[in-house]
């Protein structure tokens, strides 16, 4: 309930500040959303819930989304933290995710493994800092900072730390991103 409560707090200190931004009044606001003015009032000043319907409207005519409008505003959405898993030597930050792919940075401290993996797709990364050891089937590849590598997971494959920790920049497609990353991800 109290989620709820902060949620329509934080909709309603939007939608007033972006009509102020604007320069309009609560009269011009209403009538452009097709609303009293009243009505609007209590929405804004928390004496009147505000329907769904109602958020759309305003949102399109302020010029947003609804998304946009009931975003969080903690840090949560803006900052990306990292997620350390230890076992496997890998601290991941996603930077996006979406059904098709991923984006992540990683710091690689384990070495390759000797379980090479399989799946479908194509993988691809570039080294922001230190050494990969790109195992891909029989042949070992180095790859160092500044450098990238891009290669077909249908051949059997593993990576890991070669001489100390390494950062890479990373694009999975989604079976490298279950792969690589996990399910804790």
């Amino acid at each position: 309930m109290k989620q709820d409560e902060e949620l329509e707090t934080l909709v309603r200190h939007r939608i007033r500040n972006l009509r102020v931004a604007r320069g309009w009044s609560l009269d011009e606001l209403a009538s452009r959303c097709l609303i009293s003015p009243s009505t609007l009032s209590r929405i804004e000043t928390g004496h009147r819930r505000i329907a769904l319907d109602q958020m759309v409207t305003i949102a399109r005519v302020l010029g947003t989304t609804l998304d946009r409008l009931v975003e969080s505003d903690s840090d949560d959405d803006v900052v990306i933290r990292p997620h350390c898993n230890e076992e496997r030597g890998i601290t991941t930050w996603l930077l996006s995710r979406d059904s098709n792919q991923t984006v992540a940075k990683l710091r690689v401290t384990r070495e390759a493994p000797e379980d090479l993996r399989v799946h479908p797709g194509r993988d691809w990364f570039t080294v922001l800092s230190g050494t990969i050891e790109l195992r891909l089937g029989e042949r070992t590849i180095l790859v160092g900072t500044n450098e990238a590598a891009e290669f077909s997971t249908l051949v059997p494959h593993a990576f890991g730390a070669h001489g100390g920790p390494a950062e890479i920049l990373c694009i999975l497609d989604h079976e490298g991103g279950r792969s690589h990353l996990g399910p804790e991800h």
